[in-house]
């Protein structure tokens, strides 16, 4: 019996269960599958029989996954990843032919900035920027060729809301594609599908997994656009491994409670934050003085994980606040059970100009923080004494 609700769905999906009528979905580490007989082998190779062939392809574990994303994002079918970036690069190659343009968001990943700026116009592929206040103005970028809009909603890292039914609403009168990477909400919190997205990106390396184990990606979406990537895909080799999907799915059957404890969290964190009187700003989706705080509350469940903030003294301050942590990490990941401070101006978004972070709204002192599953009274006494350069 199917259920209504998302968080019993990523518990209860699973393969068909072997002969051992084992509870748990076992790891299927195999290459290949086995034929019937000749006719079978010809059949399958002919896309006559929906089938496993060979684990690039399709297997067991990453089927499951991918099935758990869908049914929770509202999609019609999906393909799984070795990697976020893997997903995000795989899906505009298997959609962009020589010559297209894309439209935008400014506020997106560093990698992904990378792949647009030095990558996709060795094809004479190009893009066009719009800033996250600028929705207006997207439909003055987009040109004849032009394939479809991209953007991030919470944005890496400065977690801005976008307007996601307008942004459907313009890809639909232009008859373009809206692609959204849905990485910072996941799909317990957000589904950009209900406001007009053809297709979800994820990177499955952060909250999905959760516990910064494994990595991986996936995009879901509409059946005819997931068949193109699929077939790009099939013959490039970007796909996830039996092992990490494995991992994956089951760190779906504890998303929404551990995401409710991560939103909880860093809701105290931002609050705590915005108290201080040597932090210069805060943003978080869900704190009231967060100029997009009716959208996000229109279109999330929850805030998310992650703050943004700096410290009045810029990137000096910054760089002492992050030399006075002790308990949390410094790492450049996030959506982990352990807090993580990130500097974006020297890590993840190094290789992207200094104006265009300006644009994307990344100062030079801007820490970010990925509020994990710690004790809210260790988390916020780590971030307070180096608030206070570790005289606390």
């Amino acid at each position: 019996m199917s259920s209504k609700h998302i968080e019993t769905e990523a518990i209860r999906i699973q393969t068909e269960r072997s002969q051992f009528l084992e509870h748990s979905t076992p790891l299927y580490l195999t290459s290949s599958y086995l034929f019937e007989d000749a006719e079978d082998m010809r059949a399958s190779f002919a896309d006559e029989k929906q089938r496993n062939i060979y684990s690039r392809y399709s297997n067991p574990n990453s089927t499951e996954f991918i099935d758990k994303i869908c049914k929770m994002e509202g999609a019609e079918g999906g393909y799984a990843f070795a990697s976020g970036m893997s997903a995000v690069f795989s899906t505009f190659a298997a959609l962009l032919n020589a010559g297209d343009h894309i439209v935008s968001s400014r506020s997106i990943f560093g990698s992904t900035q990378t792949l647009c700026k030095n990558i996709l116009p060795k094809w004479n592929i190009s893009t066009s920027y719009f800033k996250i206040t600028e929705i207006d103005l997207i439909e003055s970028l987009i040109q004849p060729n032009t394939k479809f809009i991209y953007a991030e909603s919470p944005t890496n890292p400065t977690v801005d809301i976008l307007d996601l039914e307008r942004l459907g609403q313009i890809a639909k009168k232009h008859q373009l594609l809206l692609i959204i990477d849905n990485c910072f909400a996941t799909p317990y919190l957000q589904q950009p599908m209900a406001f007009g997205a053809d297709l979800v990106i994820h990177s499955a390396t952060k909250l999905i997994d959760g516990q910064g184990r494994v990595l991986g990606g996936v995009t879901v979406g509409k059946a005819d656009l997931i068949k193109q990537i699929y077939l790009f895909s099939r013959n490039t080799g970007p796909a996830l491994s039996p092992f990490n999907a494995w991992v994956l799915s089951k760190s779906l059957e504890t998303l929404a409670v551990r995401v409710d404890r991560h939103c909880e969290n860093a809701l105290n964190v931002a609050e705590f934050l915005e108290s201080q009187p040597n932090v210069k700003f805060v943003k978080y989706p869900f704190l009231k003085s967060h100029p997009q705080y009716a959208l996000a509350k229109k279109q999330m469940k929850a805030g998310g994980n992650v703050v943004a903030f700096e410290i009045e003294g810029g990137i000096e301050a910054g760089r002492n606040f992050l030399n006075a942590i002790k308990l949390l990490s410094l790492s450049a990941n996030l959506g982990d059970t352990r807090t993580i401070v990130t500097h974006p101006a020297s890590t993840t978004h190094a290789k992207v100009s200094e104006e265009e972070r300006a644009d994307a709204g990344i100062t030079p002192g801007l820490v970010r923080i990925s509020v994990g599953l710690e004790h809210i009274e260790d988390i916020i006494n780590d971030i307070n004494q180096a608030l206070n350069n570790g005289k606390y």
